[in-house]
């Protein structure tokens, strides 16, 4: 936006009052709020026009390349390869199987993960999600194992526990076909 629109805005002026005030045309100001740099008679009678002084008017230099100091100019990191979302979806899908063992279910993606080269931060989620799963669903099991509260309560928690991770390998493939990320994640990587 450019400082005479600003100005004129903070003013509560139209282009057309604006002209009116100073007596130029709107074309003129209209080429002014478009970028054209005020000069003269015409920066001398907006800036009495809008009581402001004339260095308010001006656009502000962008400064050459020469005066960019070096310490300013961002360092310029390595891109990462484009990720393969087909074989992303067969590396989540993968835990699939063996979703019902725990600690075995973490083994393809990674054995993928490993052959394939494909070491993308997305494919380390999903396998710390899935190591993180290995870990946290024996601990739950085991504390429900103390609590003794039968046969039938502990089948029912071995088998909710199966569900949700199958629940959250099918919701993140969904997710990685949708919009290329994952719905379900850790915020932190353990790989």
């Amino acid at each position: 936006m450019s400082e005479l629109k600003k100005i004129r805005e903070l003013r509560n002026l139209t282009q057309e009052e604006l002209a009116e005030k100073s007596g130029l045309s709107v074309r003129t100001i209209q080429r002014i709020e478009a970028g054209v740099q005020p000069k003269g008679y015409t920066l001398k009678t907006l800036a009495l026009s809008l009581d402001v002084p004339e260095s308010d008017l001006r656009i502000p230099e962008i400064p050459s390349p020469k005066e960019i100091e070096a310490e300013e100019i961002p360092e310029i990191t390595e891109k990462e390869d484009p990720v393969n979302l087909t074989l992303v979806k067969l590396i989540n899908l993968s835990s699939l199987p063996l979703a019902w063992f725990p600690v075995a279910n973490i083994l393809p993606p990674l054995l993928i993960m490993i052959f394939t080269k494909e070491k993308s931060q997305i494919v380390r989620q999903i396998i710390s999600l899935q190591l993180f799963l290995a870990i946290i669903s024996p601990v739950i099991f085991m504390i429900i194992v103390l609590f003794r509260p039968g046969n039938s309560a502990v089948l029912a928690v071995m088998v909710l526990l199966v569900l949700i991770n199958m629940y959250i390998i099918l919701r993140n493939t969904y997710e990685i076909d949708r919009k290329g990320r994952l719905y379900y994640k850790l915020n932190f990587s353990i790989l």
